[in-house]
């Protein structure tokens, strides 16, 4: 068998198999996140956290196939393995990047969602004051 043919078998069986775990890892993980980002709703954090790994599969498998082909012919064992540091080392950092993406992402609309939640006012208006009867209220003179 060809060592080209060699590369890309072990490539794609590493670089699928460490899409896998992050995205395992980041959907166990990420879901108390989720439910935080959205205010306690749990099934629409499981969905979001549902189509986040989806996507997040798509993109990731789609871009390790793409990046699957060699120009260069593997010629010896020493090329098979600069070949498979090449390629996995740039998965790898496609996967991190694509990670601080969704992490960055996620945290933007948790700070959105905290500030709003920090205007509502605790306990809601009793009643309207009228002008002139506060504590800032000019004295009145009694006549």
């Amino acid at each position: 068998m060809d060592l080209t043919v060699v590369a890309y078998v072990i490539y794609l069986l590493i670089s699928v198999a460490l899409t896998v775990w992050v995205a395992r890892t980041l959907s166990r993980n990420g879901r108390v996140f989720l439910a935080d980002v959205l205010h306690g709703n749990e099934k629409l954090a499981d969905a979001v956290n549902h189509l986040l790994v989806v996507g997040f599969y798509l993109v990731n498998l789609g871009f390790v196939t793409l990046y699957l082909r060699n120009d260069d012919g593997v010629a010896d064992a020493r090329g098979l393995f600069e070949a498979l540091s090449v390629k996995l080392g740039v998965v790898l950092l496609v996967l991190g990047v694509l990670h601080l993406g969704n992490v960055y992402v996620l945290n933007k609309i948790r700070r959105r969602g905290l500030m709003e939640r920090e205007q509502t006012p605790p306990v809601p208006p009793q009643g309207w004051t009228t002008p002139g009867n506060g504590p800032w209220a000019a004295p009145t003179t009694g006549a």
